[in-house]
């Protein structure tokens, strides 16, 4: 029996890999949206601002998390997580799992409540997650503290790079892949290959579409934030000055 989980910013394209567990056979929980999300979210919403507390936010778009991975787990978070994933932890389906981009929020102290559950580590291009609107948006909505401005743009970039830090700050998980939304579009077969190398059984190949990669370059609003640069290249994709790798 496995339990699998979807780490990955709203706006990622996590519903394509949440489709495609659940026509693969994994029980992703009783009730989920058209997202693939599990329902109802509230008491992760709630963990979400519990944990919160003991971030501290050091200026700019930098966060210390490493109390996260040394002091006691808030007894109230580990009660409303488990709360949330009730009907998935109760389960006796052979493949269990679950996905609700909020779950990036509570990383590390996911990662230390299921250390041996499977990861599935997701990320898409900065410069098109920001393009469209989540509940993510602004932090503040979950107890994070940041800068805030009258920007909606800039409230997307800084999400997006809290959520991309919190996961690098978190020791890996000891069962993890990391998946770009960019090669599960492009490069299904091989990334599904892949994943079910991972994941130990075979996956179902959903359709995707790929008119959602590179939509940032014809997008006429801001969209790049100096900030973005270093993950920008760490993870392959085509600058703005034209280099590109992988895609």
């Amino acid at each position: 029996m496995s339990l699998i989980t979807v780490i990955g910013r709203g706006h990622s394209g996590t519903r394509a890999i949440s489709h495609t567990l659940s026509e693969s056979g994994v029980y992703m929980g009783d009730q989920l949206n058209v997202s693939g999300d599990l329902l109802p979210p509230d008491d992760l919403y709630e963990a979400c601002r519990v944990m919160a507390k003991y971030v501290v936010h050091k200026g700019g778009v930098e966060w210390d998390f490493s109390k996260l991975h040394t002091m006691l787990i808030d007894p109230r978070f580990i009660e409303l997580v488990e709360s949330y994933l009730s009907s998935v932890l109760s389960s006796d389906a052979k493949h269990r799992g679950w996905k609700l981009p909020e779950t990036t929020l509570i990383y590390p102290w996911i990662v230390r409540m299921f250390p041996d559950i499977k990861y599935i580590l997701w990320t898409r291009d900065p410069r098109d997650s920001i393009i469209g609107s989540h509940l993510t948006d602004d932090l503040g909505d979950f107890g994070i503290a940041y800068e805030k401005k009258d920007d909606i743009r800039y409230k997307r970039a800084v999400s997006w790079k809290y959520q991309r830090e919190i996961i690098k700050a978190t020791p890996l998980p000891k069962k993890t892949i990391r998946v770009r939304f960019e090669d599960f579009v492009l490069n299904q077969e091989e990334t599904l290959d892949r994943l079910e190398q991972f994941l130990g059984f075979s996956l179902a190949k959903t359709p995707v579409r790929r008119d959602p990669i590179g939509r940032w370059k014809t997008d006429d609003q801001t969209h790049n934030f100096p900030f973005f640069h270093e993950d920008i290249v760490s993870e392959g994709y085509q600058t703005d000055a034209g280099h590109e790798e992988d895609l």
